[in-house]
């Protein structure tokens, strides 16, 4: 009974940490990491700050860890559509519906990641934002450079540069993607499926 009493104190903390940092990430979006401070996010979670500071020493720790835990997510994804195996033109089809689909599971951390990149960069401890995405560069131009090869893009496209375009479009996507509206992630991103990834297919091909 101990043991199980313990285990369940130890949920319920794990998850009341989750519900603060889900908080957190919405109001970092909305109001902006320098603008937002501990005090703040206690009143809304209607905590004493005290006790807000008992999970996490900063708010910078608080969005170490939703970035984090959005990165690593990301990349991991990424890097199983990669391993599927399938075909160029596959596989950037599957990795545009990767990052679409990251605005249903990470939209706040997306939104902190797209209108902070700036202010974080100022801190030693967000270098591997960096480093992340260099990692997801390398994942996308691999494919597209495969896709050259193959014959299946256009040779005189630049994978980097192609990257970047669909990168800073997704990225762009959390200022008006909105939840309830008419369209779904999914269906956003099959629009931009065929925009991106068949704009850049040799004509004649599918």
């Amino acid at each position: 009974m101990t043991g199980g009493n313990r285990t369940s104190g130890k949920e319920r903390g794990s998850g009341r940490r989750a519900e603060l940092l889900s908080m957190a990430a919405r109001m970092f979006a909305t109001r902006g990491v320098a603008a937002t401070t501990m005090r703040e996010i206690a009143d809304e979670a209607g905590i004493l700050s005290g006790s807000l500071y008992h999970h996490f020493d900063s708010k910078e720790a608080m969005v170490d860890e939703i970035l984090r835990e959005y990165l690593n997510a990301q990349l991991e994804r990424f890097r199983r559509v990669v391993d599927a195996g399938h075909d160029p033109h596959t596989t950037v089809g599957e990795l545009i519906r990767e990052a679409f689909a990251a605005l249903h599971r990470h939209r706040w951390a997306m939104a902190v990641l797209h209108n902070e990149a700036g202010y974080l960069a100022g801190f030693d401890r967000f270098g591997y934002i960096d480093t992340a995405n260099r990692d997801f560069e390398r994942i996308w131009v691999r494919v597209l450079r495969q896709g050259q090869r193959t014959g299946v893009f256009r040779a005189e496209l630049s994978p980097r540069l192609a990257h970047r375009f669909i990168r800073d479009s997704v990225s762009a996507a959390v200022r008006w993607y909105n939840p309830s509206g008419r369209m779904s992630v999914q269906g956003i991103a099959e629009q931009y499926t065929r925009i991106f990834r068949d704009g850049m297919v040799v004509s004649g091909r599918d």
